[in-house]
């Protein structure tokens, strides 16, 4: 067994999270904090230099750049540190991005302290570690694939739910405004719906996206 810590950076834009992460994980033999970012940007950028072998990512910041966006960037290279999201946000909205990006784990941040710690863990070995809530969505939507939209329609959804037109939607995604609408008519298909406000109701209910 080697007594190398594992070195992790955290990634959120509030300081009081990132200090929060920090004071559970000093407390725990074998991980050290070696380094934060409070943007999506500066993750990646640091992430770069080296020296990282597990990052704790949010997914929501203040900047341009997403989490799940900053994860893709991460896991695209060569011996890339692992990533473990820790959140707020549970719905597939969320969920499905990071994952498709390159997440090896996902957290809530109402997890417990030893199980964060355990997560961290479990990342830096390459195994996968779900909280409870997203394993059961994640095994819900293998089970009723019928209503499984695609990461594509669940950003068109919510930007639906942002009370976009077709228009700004295709402009948002650079897609054509047919393009959008055909994303609409498997979505209203997979939902059994007829209509943007029940399409929007249904996959609130269903967790699907987040409102």
């Amino acid at each position: 067994m080697t007594d190398t810590p594992i070195r992790v950076l955290l990634a959120d834009d509030h300081p009081i999270v990132r200090a929060g992460l920090r004071a559970v994980l000093d407390t725990e033999a074998g991980l050290a904090v070696v380094a934060e970012a409070a943007t999506a940007e500066d993750a990646v950028a640091r992430c770069a230099e080296g020296g990282i072998d597990v990052v704790l990512m949010d997914l929501q910041f203040g900047t341009r750049m997403s989490g799940a966006e900053a994860t893709a960037l991460i896991t695209a290279h060569p011996a890339a540190p692992r990533v473990l999201v820790v959140t707020t946000y549970g719905s597939d909205a969320d969920v499905l991005p990071a994952i498709e990006a390159g997440a090896t784990g996902y957290l809530l941040k109402d997890a417990a302290p030893d199980e964060l710690a355990t997560a961290v863990r479990t990342a830096a070995a390459g195994r996968t570690s779900l909280a409870p809530a997203i394993a059961d969505r994640l095994m819900n939507r293998l089970r009723t694939p019928i209503t499984a939209l695609t990461r594509r329609e669940t950003e068109v959804l919510a930007l639906v739910a942002e009370g976009l037109s077709n228009r700004a939607i295709a402009d948002r995604l650079h897609l054509t405004e047919g393009t959008v609408k055909s994303h609409l008519a498997r979505i209203y298909t997979k939902l059994d719906v007829d209509s943007r406000t029940a399409a929007l109701a249904t996959a609130t209910q269903l967790g699907l996206i987040r409102r």
